[in-house]
């Protein structure tokens, strides 16, 4: 570590570089961003709860494992977790007041396996509730900032996307070396594009459910945040692997991600969907995808017009499927078995449910449980859940069909840069065409990499989406990194550990 280097400033690879050579301990290392935590959460408000203690006790017994010559491959790298995965001991509110104080006495499949490979946790991200929202504005816990501004436009505060937002905002704002997320419909890759840091959704099956509270349990995924591709990789390869209390759980080999990073692009086929290109799409965000495919055709690279012509009806059949799941999913919090329970006297169980569910849910799940129930409901099963799948099946075809002619997919991960507080949230369609360049990869089960590649004209950040075929990560991850290597996306946010 140089002199004018932070501890805060490390990627996750260069912080195991340096914790292996002993140029910093994991104690200094945790107790960096712990302090960079409580500079920044008060304004952000990234983290929901904070595990100071627990941080440092696995970071000093990461030290010791390490002197014993033990280290583990994450051993002492500082992370933020979604607080939708379960933690056990450690509440978990999935950013809402029905489970505001729910300590799950077990632990997710994902965190756990990332605590077997040494990582330390400081602590539950914030997040829209339920994981429903593209802003980070629904969360009971009140909303995240992003930790960039715009240049002409300070004081304006800017979401950090979502629902993923707590977890973006902390890696962005070096709070944390990387955080892990969850993704059903863009909320990795969303929030990575508006903090100008990497976010891979993988493939469906990938990374297992077991303890992660659902949402829609056919779309949902695990994935990590870090500030570049390849640490993005080496966290995703410790939350990788089959599980068998995970029934949707692949049971496929997880490669060396890593390894990927470095791979040349030369002779790879990347299609570029016609349908992607939307009217009234900002001038910026057309520029840059064009930039990305200049870059990826330098690096020997042939770029292909393809069609995905069912992409239109991507987010229609999207906001059927994920609600009518939602409603499934979240019939379980009735007040009776744990979490919020809103009794009044003389009233009977019936009573109970309604006043615990109106009192425990926010308006963004109470509007997308009644669209669930409403096209579940008899007579309209058909009509919409049962076409929408349809649709959704029609997708995954278009992208089979895709796969015969190419090896991976590059479109643009949003289409526009962070917006304003509140700008949206008067009008739920314009907030769910944030989804737009990001659903179908959920629908078809694919996986979709958000890499920064340029700033737009207030000096926001923008991303590029690399998508790929089922359980090629490896052929996304060297897209994504040759991309990287092009853009050179060195600027900072304002709001930052250090600045």
């Amino acid at each position: 570590m140089t002199a004018a280097m932070r501890p805060t400033d490390f990627t996750v690879a260069g912080a195991l570089a340096a914790l292996e050579e002993g140029a910093i301990s994991a104690v200094e290392l945790t107790r960096a961003h712990l302090e960079a935590v409580e500079a920044l959460n008060p304004r952000l408000n990234a983290l929901i709860t904070v595990t100071a203690d627990q941080a440092m006790e696995a970071a000093r017994e990461s030290d010791a494992r390490r002197a014993r010559g033990e280290a583990r491959p994450l051993e002492g790298i500082p992370l933020a977790i979604k607080d939708l995965f379960c933690t056990a001991g450690v509440r978990t509110t999935a950013g809402s007041r029905i489970l505001g104080n729910f300590v799950p006495p077990y632990e997710s499949t994902v965190t756990a396996q990332l605590r077997r490979d040494g990582a330390v946790f400081l602590g539950k991200a914030n997040l829209d509730e339920f994981a429903m929202g593209s802003s980070n504005m629904t969360s009971a816990f009140g909303p995240v900032e992003n930790p960039w501004s715009r240049r002409n436009d300070p004081g304006t505060r800017l979401v950090p996307g979502g629902s993923s937002g707590g977890s973006a905002a902390a890696v962005a704002a070096r709070m944390a070396l990387g955080a892990t997320g969850t993704d059903t419909g863009g909320s990795i890759r969303q929030p990575a594009a508006f903090c100008g840091i990497v976010g891979i959704k993988p493939t469906y099956g990938r990374c297992s459910r077991y303890g992660i509270v659902a949402f829609a349990s056919s779309l949902d995924q695990a994935g990590p945040f870090a500030r570049t591709v390849e640490d993005c990789a080496i966290l995703l390869r410790s939350m990788s692997g089959h599980d068998p209390k995970d029934s949707t759980s692949a049971r496929v080999p997880v490669p060396d991600f890593a390894a990927a990073c470095a791979r040349s692009v030369k002779g790879l086929r990347i299609g570029v969907p016609r349908e992607y290109r939307l009217d009234g799409m900002p001038a910026e965000i057309e520029a840059l995808w064009r930039q990305g495919l200049d870059w990826l055709r330098a690096e020997g690279a042939e770029t292909v017009e393809i069609s995905l012509p069912h992409t239109k009806y991507a987010l229609p059949a999207y906001y059927i499927v994920a609600p009518a799941e939602a409603s499934s999913n979240l019939a379980r919090y009735d007040g009776v078995r744990y979490g919020l329970r809103v009794e009044e006297k003389g009233g009977d169980l019936r009573d109970m449910y309604e006043r615990t569910r109106a009192a425990g849910f926010g308006a963004e799940v109470k509007r997308r449980i009644m669209i669930g129930t409403y096209v579940l409901s008899a007579g309209y099963y058909e009509a919409y859940y049962l076409k929408a799948q349809k649709v959704r099946a029609l997708i995954a075809r278009d992208f089979d069909r895709a796969w015969e002619r190419v090896d991976a997919i590059v479109t643009p991960a949003t289409p526009s840069a962070a917006f304003a507080m509140g700008a949206k949230m008067g009008d739920p369609v314009t907030m769910y065409l944030n989804d737009v360049f990001t659903v179908t990869a959920n629908l078809a089960g694919l996986p979709g990499l958000a890499v920064p590649a340029g700033l737009d004209a207030e000096g926001l950040p923008l991303g590029l989406q690399v998508i790929g075929r089922p359980f090629d990560e490896e052929t996304v991850f060297a897209v994504g990194a040759a991309i990287e290597r092009a853009a050179d996306f060195r600027a900072l946010p304002r709001v930052r550990a250090g600045a």
